[in-house]
């Protein structure tokens, strides 16, 4: 009898004997009632919190930035791995809020097909990079409060520290209100998600940007 088989063999034997070899899960959250037409309920059985504090630098003259430093504290219950990719998710959020802008095909972007994306792979669409992390990166975890609702006294980790990059574009924008302080403007102005460098560019008022663009200056969105 043949003492080892190939995992081709094996699938084909299983095959044959009609032996399933895949296998699934399911959980149901226990719990958890949300009424839709009335709006009450409990559509979650726990929260994760966290909130996070970010140090920009930006170059008024290109609109270029640099995250010099950012502090991110989370609540993840007792972690099933501290070692979880929280930094990665936090440097995807800093794309979206800071990098990754959609141009379509529109009026404004007339060298587009209309209604075709032209930020649609690596050579248009910027992601982020390794010269995009932080230059002082640290990640806190709240001790000794157990999540009696999960699996382990654990919580989920996904979004939250992807929302959490949130505080980049804030401070962003915070140094761009700085940078309009020492021209002696003080006005609202708008600034859209994503933070790109032109548009951080044309919010930081001098003489180059005056001559064609107003304070309240906002750039037309590709939606």
């Amino acid at each position: 009898m043949q003492s080892s088989y190939s995992p081709l063999q094996l699938a084909s034997a299983c095959y044959v004997a009609r032996i399933d070899l895949s296998a699934h899960g399911f959980y149901i959250i226990p719990e958890i009632d949300f009424d839709w037409t009335t709006g009450k309920g409990t559509p979650f059985r726990y929260f994760t919190y966290g909130a996070a504090f970010a140090e920009v630098e930006i170059d008024t003259l290109t609109g270029n930035f640099h995250t010099r430093v950012a502090n991110i504290f989370l609540d993840l219950g007792y972690s099933l791995n501290p070692a979880v990719d929280i930094e990665g998710a936090f440097i995807q959020g800093l794309g979206w809020v800071a990098l990754e802008e959609l141009k379509w095909g529109d009026p404004a972007h007339k060298w587009i097909a209309p209604g075709s994306l032209y930020t649609c792979g690596p050579g248009s669409y910027k992601i982020p990079s390794i010269n995009d992390v932080p230059f002082k990166f640290n990640v806190s975890l709240l001790k000794g409060h157990p999540n009696v609702k999960a699996i382990h006294s654990s919580k989920a980790v996904g979004e939250p520290p992807f929302f959490l990059a949130s505080a980049v574009f804030f401070a962003i924008k915070d140094a761009i209100i700085a940078a309009r302080a020492d021209v002696g403007c003080n006005e609202w102005f708008p600034l859209d998600n994503p933070a790109t460098p032109e548009r951080i560019r044309m919010a930081c008022l001098d003489e180059f940007t005056s001559a064609f663009a107003s304070s309240d200056f906002r750039a037309k969105l590709s939606v």
